[in-house]
C-alpha cells in the first residue's frame, strides 16, 4: 500500500514507519518537524491548518491507500487543557475530512487508554479493564480522544465502505526506557494512575499493521497494552493493596496486566519477545 503517516516523527510514528517499510509498503511522513532518522519521504505540515492537511493528503502523492493518523499533543499535562483539546480535535477532523474528500477508505487513528478512566481515582467496575467499559474521560486530553472516536464513528456512518480503527494505546515506552520504569518498584503508587500498564512502541507498530490489514468496516476501537505490568511484584499484590474491592474477571498470570487487549483483532497482537522482563 501507499500510506500517509501523520505525526511521523513521534515514538509510534518512527516505529510504525520502520515496520511498514519492512513490510514493503510505500510511506510518506508528515509532521511539523522531521526526525533525525526519517527513513521515508517527508513533508513539513502544520496539522492545524486544514488547507495544508488537504494538500498533503491529495497532492503530495497520488493514489494514497491508507492513512495512519498519529499527530497529536500527547498527555494530559504537557500543555494548557484548552489548547490540547482544541489542537487534537482540529487536527483529527482535518485528517478525516481530507481523507473523505480524497476517497481514502482505510484509516488508523491513534486513540488512548485514558478513555478507560485514567487516572482511575474512581475504581473501575472490574479487572482487567477492556474495550467493553463505557468511556470515561477524566482530562481534556482524554476528552479530545473521545471526540475523535465519535467523529470517526459518524464519518463511517456516512460512508459504509469506510474503515477507521482507533488503537487505544497504553503508556508507550521504548526499550531504552525500561530500566527507568523499574524506579517505581519501591513505590508502586506512582504508577497506579494507569494500573501499571505499558506498551512497547514496536507492539504499537504491529498493531498499526494489523489494523491496516484487518477485514473490517465501520469504526472500531481496541485497547493496545502489554500482557504484563511494569512491576516485578505480583499483580494480585497490587490489586489487594490498591483496589481490593474491584472484582476480577477470569484468571490473571502472576504479572498479568490489569488492562486487556484481548478484544483487538488478533490475540497475538502483543509480541512476547518485546515484553518487559
Amino acid at each position: 500500500m501507499k500510506l500517509l503517516v501523520t505525526g511521523s516523527s513521534g515514538r509510534i510514528g518512527r516505529a510504525g514507519i520502520e515496520r511498514l517499510l519492512e513490510e514493503g509498503h510505500e510511506v510518506i511522513g508528515i509532521d511539523e518537524v522531521p526526525s533525525s532518522d526519517m527513513r521515508c519521504p517527508f513533508a513539513r505540515v502544520d496539522m492545524r491548518d486544514y488547507g495544508q492537511v488537504l494538500d498533503a493528503v491529495a497532492d503530495i502523492e497520488s493514489g494514497i491507500d491508507g492513512i495512519v493518523h498519529l499527530a497529536a499533543i500527547v498527555g494530559a499535562k504537557v500543555a494548557a487543557s484548552t489548547h490540547i483539546f482544541h489542537t487534537n480535535t482540529a487536527i483529527s477532523y482535518n485528517v478525516f475530512q481530507s481523507a473523505r474528500i480524497a476517497g481514502i477508505k482505510n484509516i488508523v487513528s491513534a486513540s488512548s487508554e485514558t478513555l478507560l478512566g485514567v487516572p482511575f481515582d474512581d475504581p473501575p467496575a472490574y479487572f482487567p479493564v477492556d474495550d467493553k467499559l463505557t468511556s470515561k474521560p477524566e482530562s481534556s486530553y482524554a476528552l479530545s480522544k473521545l471526540v475523535d472516536e465519535s467523529v470517526a464513528a459518524e464519518f463511517c456512518r456516512w460512508d459504509p465502505a469506510l474503515k477507521m480503527i482507533g488503537p487505544r494505546f497504553s503508556w508507550v515506552k521504548e526499550p531504552h526506557q525500561y530500566d527507568a520504569m523499574k524506579a517505581c518498584e519501591d513505590n508502586p503508587g506512582v504508577q497506579k494512575w494507569n494500573l501499571w500498564s505499558y506498551v512497547d512502541r514496536r507492539d504499537c507498530a504491529q498493531a498499526i499493521s494489523l489494523a491496516l490489514n484487518a477485514s473490517l468496516n465501520g469504526f472500531h476501537h481496541f485497547v493496545i497494552a502489554a500482557d504484563d505490568t511494569v512491576l516485578a511484584r505480583p499483580t494480585r499484590a497490587l490489586r489487594a493493596a490498591y483496589y481490593p474491592n474491584v472484582p476480577l474477571q477470569g484468571q490473571r498470570a502472576e504479572h498479568g496486566s490489569l488492562v486487556s487487549s484481548l478484544v483487538a483483532p488478533r490475540r497475538s497482537m502483543i509480541s512476547p519477545e518485546v515484553q518487559l522482563a
